[in-house]
């Protein structure tokens, strides 16, 4: 069975997503400051496959032609990222604003907005201004939640008159777990090799650790109190934006990750509990504070006060109802079987949980369909699963799907037109919406929204260039960054067509962009930066060289 926008709601926005750090590029241009992503990438070997986004997609310098394929693909909304560092280079308001940064972010909401597309907004997506890293530690600090409020009451002031949707932080447990915990995100803090080492067998993971892990950090203590900083700089700003900016019209939300999590054992009552506990431990950290105001029982019963601070009754208030919409990122499933309550190292994060996570099922068959991306398992059913209980748990909160897709490895050998053979992720979209479809219809789920991770290939945080998540297909190895369409991204624009055409074979129809391809006006290359460290050469993915000349 096909399935086609008009099976949805018409007020239903459709659309695609990137953040800042992964697409823009322009790292040394327009006043941008430094963030903690340029620190990692460009002064730490071996991190983030020795890539960087110092050019990513170079959408700083080619955001019209993005806004095209946006407007070509047929999508109602576009959600992207605010560089902290390109806004406020200093990190905070007092340090100095940078006109540049505010002028580029106005010319994509106006150019989106010009071109029928709504702007879906997001404050924080993983970045932070290398300078409060550097003086005070970031979110391991409550003088976070004051500079973060700079920034949001900046952003609000500057693009609230055109922006309805505001995300205050993307996937803050992906940003707590692989920054204070596993050490592979800045500020990179986590377990001892050899602790690391201990946890790992008790909390199934399938990414490459060793040379990414961080003996610097406390995994039992820092994720708790950087999660904590960060929830109420979270309802600080929501708090903002209601009494001083809610004239302006707007929604504003988080936006949260969470797997779904199917006991090992559905007999035995000990995977049932250890299943709940482990998605208490990723989606209702965050997720029960802004609806509650308090962190879930599961964490106060394993986590003792001096690890977990509880919040004050004003803090409590402050946090509960501190959103408008839930932004849900969703990609995978796995199982879980009850740990042993006991653990003789140091307290983490992980052993907190008493649950291991695993991949395959007792029958030893995996959760769902594997993927070329390690720790994906395409589980559509979990999209449903988890809609559901979300409405259940909390309350039926309006819902975006803010990210959902599936990644393709990397094949330096591959021809473009390889490439863009992509009907994997066809078939996982397919799915994934079909399941959104049947929670809205038979559980009657508030879902307002769906965005593709990603609009185009980008530079994935750790992975760096590894892995290719775009319906269009960049080519990092072209001077020009030239997009071209996979057949996703054409199954995707059949999918928002709303006069019913025919769905045509994906490799016969390259009507989305001219040529195939999007590239500069200009005829000049783009500006020279190098995607790895100290380099004269930009690395290609799997390390393969191209020459580039120089801009002299």
């Amino acid at each position: 069975m096909e399935i086609h926008r008009s099976d949805f709601p018409p007020e239903f926005l459709f659309g695609a997503a990137t953040s800042s750090y992964q697409i823009e590029g322009g790292v040394r241009e327009g006043g941008r400051g430094l963030s903690n992503w340029d620190f990692l990438c460009n002064s730490t070997p071996g991190k983030a496959q020795g890539q960087n986004g110092n050019v990513a997609c170079y959408s700083y310098g080619l955001y019209k032609e993005d806004v095209k394929i946006c407007k070509k693909l047929g999508l109602d909304s576009y959600r992207f990222s605010i560089s902290w560092s390109r806004v406020l280079p200093g990190g905070r308001l007092s340090a100095g604003v940078n006109r540049e940064g505010i002028q580029y972010y106005n010319n994509l909401i106006d150019e989106l907005l010009a071109n029928g597309i709504q702007p879906f907004v997001t404050l924080h997506h993983f970045e932070v201004p290398q300078i409060l890293e550097e003086q005070y530690g970031g979110f391991l600090d409550k003088r976070i939640i004051k500079d973060y409020l700079d920034l949001a009451e900046l952003c609000f002031w500057e693009f609230g008159d055109r922006v309805k949707y505001w995300t205050t932080f993307n996937e803050p447990w992906t940003f707590i777990y692989f920054g204070y915990v596993t050490g592979q995100f800045p500020p990179c803090r986590g377990s001892s090799s050899e602790e690391h080492a201990k946890l790992s067998a008790l909390q199934h993971k399938t990414h490459h650790r060793n040379p990414l892990v961080c003996e610097d950090g406390d995994p039992g203590v820092e994720p708790y109190t950087a999660a904590r900083n960060l929830l109420l700089a979270h309802a600080e700003a929501v708090d903002l934006y209601r009494k001083k900016f809610k004239a302006q019209g707007g929604q504003i939300g988080i936006t949260l990750v969470a797997h779904w999590f199917e006991p090992f054992h559905h007999h035995l009552e000990r995977d049932i509990n250890a299943a709940q506990r482990v998605q208490d431990f990723m989606l209702g950290w965050f997720m029960d504070p802004i609806t509650y105001g308090r962190y879930p029982k599961s964490m106060t019963d394993n986590v003792p006060p001096e690890r977990l601070q509880r919040f004050s009754e004003e803090e409590s208030i402050q946090l509960r109802g501190s959103y408008d919409f839930l932004g849900l990122n969703y990609y995978t499933a796995r199982y879980v079987v009850a740990a042993s309550v006991h653990h003789s190292g140091p307290p983490s994060y992980i052993t907190d949980q008493h649950g291991t996570q695993k991949n395959k099922g007792p029958d030893g068959n995996p959760i769902g369909e594997p993927t070329e991306c390690d720790w994906l398992f395409s589980y559509p059913k979990g999209m449903h699963k988890i809609l559901h209980y979300i409405k259940q748990r909390y309350n039926d909160p309006p819902i975006f799907i803010t990210e959902n897709g599936l990644a393709d490895k990397n094949h330096p050998d591959y021809t473009v037109s390889e490439a863009c053979n992509d009907e994997t992720r066809i078939e996982y979209l397919r799915e994934h919406l079909k399941e959104i479809r049947l929670a809205m219809i038979e559980n009657r789920v508030n879902v307002k929204g769906y965005f593709v991770w990603s609009l185009m290939d980008n530079f994935e945080w750790a992975s760096g260039y590894n892995y290719r998540f775009g319906l269009v297909y960049v080519n990092f190895t072209d001077r020009y960054l030239s997009r071209f369409p996979k057949n996703s991204a054409l199954w995707y624009m059949n999918f928002l067509d709303k006069k019913y055409r025919p769905i045509p074979h994906p490799l016969k129809n390259n009507a989305l962009l001219e040529d195939e391809t999007i590239s500069p006006t200009s005829t000049s290359p783009l500006p020279y930066q190098t995607n790895a460290p100290n380099s004269g050469e930009m690395v290609v993915h799997e390390g393969t060289p191209t020459k580039r000349h120089r801009k002299t």
